[in-house]
């Protein structure tokens, strides 16, 4: 079962692949548009004083620079993916995981280095002097258990993905970051001393290309997060009935 799902999975992301190198740039920015402001008028969004948000490739992908922008602007506290190794200690085995670190402002944004994927992105140098979600500075592991110190958590997160479907299932790119990341907030809730928080909204961004129409679904198994909302580049926004 879990193999054929693992197929079916490679099979829909070879498929959004060539989907996605055909949508046309100016088609991109205009669904980007649609995407933010749709985003900006949710309650949800307004509310939320700490968010989340991927930022986006040059191609192929929901920019989500404008949103960045409208978070810092409305003096909302944002936060990054950082992707660094650490090692397992049962293993010993080096592995990659996702931190959400601050980003401090559209200055700093801007500046920002890209990776191989074009994507911007924080330095190794200056991954150790953010602010970390989970409370704290710096990478995760180097955060004591049931630190308590200054604000933490996140209300809401900018998710990316390569499809999605009506019943709020999401395809990643393959590396599972946002669902281990998830999995580790979850397990974090858990430890922390104090009054136990909220999961924050997940919020997948998805131009009308990436949304699966019915019955086609998008393969799951258990250890994949459904999403909050959909918000759709055709101006749909879909809303899961908690």
């Amino acid at each position: 079962m879990a193999a054929g799902i693992q197929t079916a999975k490679k099979e829909l992301r070879k498929r959004m692949r060539e989907v996605l190198q055909r949508i046309p740039a100016d088609s991109i920015v205009t669904q980007s548009k649609t995407v933010a402001n749709r985003l900006f008028a949710l309650p949800e969004y307004q509310k939320a004083r700490r968010i989340g948000v991927y930022l986006s490739m040059p191609s192929g992908e929901l920019s989500t620079t404008a949103i960045v922008e409208d978070a810092l602007k409305n003096h909302k506290e944002v936060f990054v993916p950082y992707i660094h190794s650490i090692e397992t200690t049962t293993t010993q085995q080096k592995i990659s995981v996702m931190d959400m670190l601050g980003l401090d402002s559209m200055e700093e944004f801007m500046s920002l280095e890209r990776d191989k994927w074009g994507i911007p992105s924080l330095t190794k140098v200056q991954a150790v002097n953010k602010q970390n979600c989970f409370g704290g500075t710096g990478l995760s592991e180097s955060i004591p258990k049931g630190n308590t110190a200054g604000p933490f958590g996140l209300d809401l997160i900018v998710m990316p993905g390569m499809a999605f479907d009506t019943d709020f299932r999401r395809l990643g790119h393959g590396k599972g970051y946002y669902d281990s990341f998830l999995t580790r907030y979850l397990r974090w809730e858990a430890e922390m001393g104090v009054e136990k928080r909220k999961m924050p909204l997940l919020v997948a961004l998805s131009l009308k290309e990436q949304t699966l129409c019915p019955p086609e679904q998008v393969p799951v198994t258990n250890h994949d997060w459904l999403v909050d909302v959909v918000i759709v580049g055709d101006d749909r926004c879909l809303v899961r009935q908690q």
